[in-house]
């Protein structure tokens, strides 16, 4: 087997062996190559070669969106490191471990104006668990600095960054290694247990609570769990698309429901209770709702954070929702309430509203989601992007089959279509990402790219700009606008299909995207169906829809 000569380079790699990293995501330069020597020379990692480095970190968060292990960046000194950023904080914020192990110049080289040098030590020190800046000799100091970040990225669920530095020779080898790391066991303090007996009779007392479930993974939280929440007549589940629990009973349209509430309507519906459970919420109008009419009580359940989205948490519940509830339901009592049964009701005149409007619309950004939504192909892994694609897909059921996923962390448009393909080769799911024009030509670059399979599907919503801007309050329909706001354009994908050997297809109305979808599905090869929607009606059709739903 081949090495790298230097010590320090077989200290990691040594370590990362034997802590059970597998996933190596190489963004291709010169300082790293002691690494990327010793990662590609070893069977126990299996590699991936991705030049652009905001492309490659976004591939590896997908990844380990799926694996739900951490997932390598290795890359060389210099700027390279810093368009890491944007997957860092997302993976910081989604609880999704990444590791960046970055090459470095020795610390005698920087800020004394030589070249790809910047100060890369604690870089990412706003948005990782921990920095690991490491000396130039491989020493027992190194070897625990190692071994504390990658216990941490799967400890924490987090991104953590492994600063190296090397000095030149770099590409010499050997078929031997010359060090033995120091190994250490690491555990995570146990955690004091909550007495949740003690919390009993608020749940008892409570005639209307709301359990509010955030992005979560599918199978999170046991059916059996939810089928018990979902049949208690004071308790009423609100789900979202990235939430991927499924009950007859939950509410899974949330701004359809509230968005036409009066202010009696909205302190009709104001809970005492809100319990919330997994990652950011989507739905603005929710925020907003619970802010105002805020409950008296606010539990977060979740083992490592809660954040105080609602500007009223008053406990926070460091446990799994599964031992949470297993725990504690048997404790409580059912109460007399008609919440859930009004809440229901609701949803009942409000799908009635829906679907008399969506009947009548013409072919829209609104139309085509309906469409999408209801043909996907059953257990599918669907990927939105952010902006107009997720709000959409909130407004309309998605089989229960299909897992849902969007980096809801950042909420940011960079990075969704190199997420997707990354989260496609690590489940081997067919994965359709659905996505808005602005997003898909921000990482376009993701296409290029060497690992993407077959059954990698994109739906290019393509509207013009960025349509999410003109349902903004506010707005006016100027030059300043077009250009600033919306980012108008007339670009298409048809050349970036050619050059990426996807197949191409377009819709433009009903009959063309019914056509599109199925060729997409049905075809052997990755491919792009590219929907146009007319620019100056969708905004006004989704307004329209929020009106007429009372």
């Amino acid at each position: 087997m081949i090495y790298p000569k230097i010590p320090l380079a077989q200290s990691i790699l040594e370590i990362c062996k034997a802590k059970g990293l597998q996933h190596i995501v190489i963004s291709p330069g010169s300082r790293n190559a002691p690494l990327t020597i010793g990662f590609t020379n070893n069977p126990a990692f299996t590699c991936y070669s991705i030049a652009d480095e905001r492309c490659a970190a976004f591939f590896a968060l997908g990844m380990a969106q799926q694996l739900h292990q951490p997932v390598a960046l290795l890359c060389t000194s210099g700027s390279a490191l810093l368009n890491y950023y944007p997957a860092v904080a997302e993976a910081f914020y989604s609880q999704i471990p990444l590791v960046v192990i970055s090459a470095d110049r020795p610390q005698n080289k920087i800020d004394i104006g030589d070249g790809q040098t910047i100060r890369q030590e604690n870089v990412f020190a706003n948005h990782s668990l921990y920095n690991a800046n490491l000396t130039e000799l491989a020493s027992e100091e190194n070897d625990l600095k190692i071994q504390e970040a990658l216990f941490l990225a799967v400890a924490k669920k987090g991104p953590v960054h492994i600063n190296t530095p090397f000095e030149e020779p770099l590409y010499e080898t050997t078929d031997a290694v010359s060090v033995r790391p120091a190994f250490i066991d690491l555990y995570a303090p146990e955690k004091p247990k909550t007495n949740l007996e003690s919390f009993v009779p608020q749940w008892n007392t409570a005639q209307k609570k709301l359990i509010l479930i955030g992005g979560c993974d599918p199978g999170f939280i046991q059916q059996a769990i939810l089928d018990q929440l979902a049949n208690d007549d004071s308790v009423v589940v609100m789900t979202e698309v990235t939430s991927n629990m499924h009950h007859p009973n939950f509410i899974t349209n949330i701004d359809t429901i509230i968005t036409p509430f009066t202010d009696e309507d909205f302190k009709k519906f104001q809970p005492e209770m809100l319990i919330t459970i997994g990652g950011m919420i989507v739905s603005k109008r929710i925020k907003a709702f619970l802010r105002k009419y805020k409950p008296l009580q606010h539990w977060h359940i979740d083992e490592l954070r809660a954040y105080n989205t609602f500007d009223c948490l008053t406990q926070h519940f460091e446990m799994a929702p599964n031992a949470f509830f297993t725990e504690f339901l048997p404790l409580t009592s059912p109460i007399q309430s008609d919440y859930l049964q009004k809440a229901l009701e609701i949803r009942g005149f409000r799908a009635q509203k829906h679907q008399e409007y969506l009947s009548g619309i013409v072919f829209s950004d609104l139309k085509v989601f309906e469409m999408l939504l209801r043909e996907l192909p059953q257990s599918s892994q669907l990927q939105i992007s952010n902006s107009s694609a997720i709000r959409y897909a909130q407004l309309f059921p998605i089989d229960k089959s299909i897992a849902v996923f969007c980096n809801r962390g950042t909420s940011g448009i960079d990075g969704s279509t190199s997420t997707a393909i990354g989260a496609a080769v690590a489940s081997g799911k067919e994965t359709i990402l659905i996505t808005g024009d602005i997003s898909f030509l921000y990482d376009s670059n993701a296409l290029w790219n060497n690992y993407i399979p077959d059954t990698f599907k994109i739906i290019l919503v393509n509207n013009g700009g960025g349509g999410i801007f003109r349902i903004l309050p506010g707005h006016q329909q100027t030059e300043t606008f077009t250009t600033y706001f919306e980012t108008s354009h007339s670009l298409t994908a048809e050349h970036l299909a050619k050059m990426y050997h996807f197949q191409y297809t377009t819709a433009n109305n009903a009959a063309s995207l019914a056509s599109g979808l199925e060729n997409l599905i049905q075809s052997e090869k990755p491919g792009i169906l590219e929907v146009f929607t007319p620019t100056n009606v969708n905004d006004l059709l989704l307004l329209d829809y929020f009106k007429n739903l009372v």
